[in-house]
């Protein structure tokens, strides 16, 4: 398998509140940059419209910071301001940003068609996914023709150490960035869920390492079972791929003893693409 490339931003971490820790005595490394960027980030679907003191409470940056920032971002059209609330909401220009990155995506618009194939075999979800600190973020999801569930949205986060996606990537990785996640996380979620969270972390890596996926069985949501698996595209980046399923739809045995494998093949058939 190809060794994800790593730099010194892709290395970094992220604390409790996802806030980055950057490389130490890094000259190239532009704070002012980073602290426009964590506030951008404090926007998510739990916190769509935010005031300047939500967000230093959410990025630790100090309120007079997060007001110059946000005058900054909203005078460039990254943010608009609700003169009601007195807060302010993402603007159009992140939406451009993002539209951008996933519509030139390559990996995107070859997989479409046997993801499509795969999800109407196996009657499930298959999503594509990359990673974002602590997180996984859908890039693309497909559905079998007559399914309605588990519809994912393009941009929907999903949780590292819970979910499939997440796990498969963690597996995927070199040592020294599962290291730098495995710190990030035992902050993020203390001391009373970490061990909890680690030991499925730890089953994934026993799972992966014997067959080349991992499954999170009720784990991120008690009503799903879904599949993982990673792909290395030929840039070095490591996306994951999934599949996911209602669990009275599709059992655990089911999931692990057929369908996880056939993912697995579909992943080696999109590597072979050339992406």
């Amino acid at each position: 398998m190809l060794e994800e490339k790593e730099t010194s931003a892709e290395l970094m971490a992220a604390s409790a509140d996802d806030e980055p820790v950057k490389p130490e005595k890094d000259r190239k490394f532009v704070e002012a940059l980073s602290r426009g960027l964590d506030v951008l980030r404090a926007f998510g679907q739990e916190s769509a419209i935010l005031g300047n003191q939500d967000i230093s409470k959410l990025t630790g940056l100090p309120k007079p910071t997060v007001s110059r920032m946000t005058y900054t971002l909203t005078k460039l059209g990254y943010l608009s301001y609700n003169t009601q609330l007195e807060k302010y909401q993402l603007s159009s220009g992140v939406l451009a940003l993002g539209y951008a990155y996933v519509s030139n995506l390559r990996v995107r618009q070859l997989a479409r068609p046997y993801m499509d194939e795969f999800a109407r075999q196996t009657n499930m979800s298959v999503g594509l996914t990359c990673a974002d600190r602590l997180h996984m973020i859908y890039v693309e999801n497909r559905l079998p023709p007559e399914a309605s569930l588990l519809r994912m949205d393009i941009g929907l986060k999903l949780p590292m150490a819970t979910t499939s996606a997440g796990r498969a990537y963690y597996c995927a990785v070199s040592d020294k960035r599962r290291k730098v996640l495995d710190d990030a996380l035992e902050v993020k979620y203390g001391p009373e869920s970490w061990p909890e969270k680690k030991e499925g972390l730890n089953r994934a890596m026993e799972d992966y390492s014997k067959y080349g996926f991992c499954l999170s069985l009720g784990e991120w949501d008690r009503n799903i079972n879904s599949a993982g698996v990673p792909v290395h595209l030929q840039d070095g980046t490591t996306m994951t791929l999934t599949c996911a399923a209602p669990s009275y739809l599709v059992s655990a045995e089911k999931l692990r003893e057929s369908t996880a494998h056939q993912l697995s093949m579909l992943a080696g058939d999109i590597e072979s693409l050339g992406v």
